[in-house]
């Protein structure tokens, strides 16, 4: 079968006009032994995504094509991909390369190798820009490609592969598991998440909300408890209680971090 050498996705050429995405052309990097060629079926929605296309993460190359929570069909592998096959449902995050030789990559710490190639955005070694999800096909390296379970629906995979992650490293990294009291700072999109992995991980889970419009999702989670932090003084009956606090929120900076980190062991 022919393989793609071009893609198509929707795109923007300016980040103040960051709402008008265009139907277009690009190429894709160099087709290189371990890489695959992914047809895709499905992305998530990321605030990533809006950050970089407006200007609030500042200049970003252009034309550019966002999304990193990718799920589809491989259509094509190199000769030396071992751990996905032609016809196999993958995702793809964030993170598309890296050397997989240096300091960092040996430690599992591949987000901070020199030569990391984010999902979009980033230049190859041959010159063409990693473009993202919004589009026909993705050319990802094969450690960065994940076989999906079938008992997983490809809309629901999709955010596991940046919201899913970003939450379910710190917990892993931490040891929440039994025995373990975990709070979970907010519960939008990565909260949920957090509670969900936290709560098959064996710990304790409390979730901290600053109104109780979401109490009755968390505890059909499995949360133990549901704590309202825009209560006056909500922090005083849980002093030293948490082994550790995973903020999924962005306004801490409204916080009287005083009160939170009273709660934490």
């Amino acid at each position: 079968m022919p393989y793609p050498e071009t893609a198509t996705g929707f795109m923007i050429e300016d980040q103040k006009k960051w709402q008008d995405f265009k139907k277009q052309e690009f190429k894709l990097k160099t087709f290189e032994d371990r890489d695959v060629d992914v047809a895709i079926e499905c992305c998530g929605v990321c605030a990533s995504d809006l950050h970089t296309i407006n200007g609030g993460w500042g200049d970003a190359p252009m034309p550019l094509c966002v999304g990193h929570e990718v799920i589809g069909k491989a259509i094509r592998v190199g000769k030396d991909v071992k751990t996905i096959k032609e016809g196999d449902r993958v995702g793809v995050g964030a993170q598309i390369q890296a050397d997989l030789t240096c300091a960092n990559c040996k430690a599992d710490q591949e987000n901070y190798c020199p030569n990391a190639i984010d999902t979009f955005g980033a230049q190859y070694s041959d010159g063409t820009l990693s473009q993202g999800g919004y589009s026909s096909h993705i050319r990802a390296h094969e450690y960065f490609t994940f076989k999906i379970p079938e008992s997983i629906p490809s809309a629901v995979a999709a955010p596991m592969m940046c919201a899913g992650l970003t939450v379910y490293s710190p917990l892993v990294r931490l040891g929440a598991g039994p025995g373990k009291k975990v709070a979970v700072l907010g519960l939008g999109g990565l909260g949920h998440f957090a509670v969900m992995w936290a709560v098959a991980l064996g710990a304790e889970v409390y979730v901290l909300s600053h109104s109780p419009k979401k109490k009755e999702d968390a505890l059909k989670m499995g949360a133990k408890e549901f704590i309202v932090t825009g209560e006056e003084n909500w922090h005083k009956p849980y002093a030293f209680t948490f082994d550790f606090i995973l903020n999924t929120t962005d306004a801490t900076h409204k916080f009287n971090l005083s009160h939170y980190f009273s709660t934490l062991k």
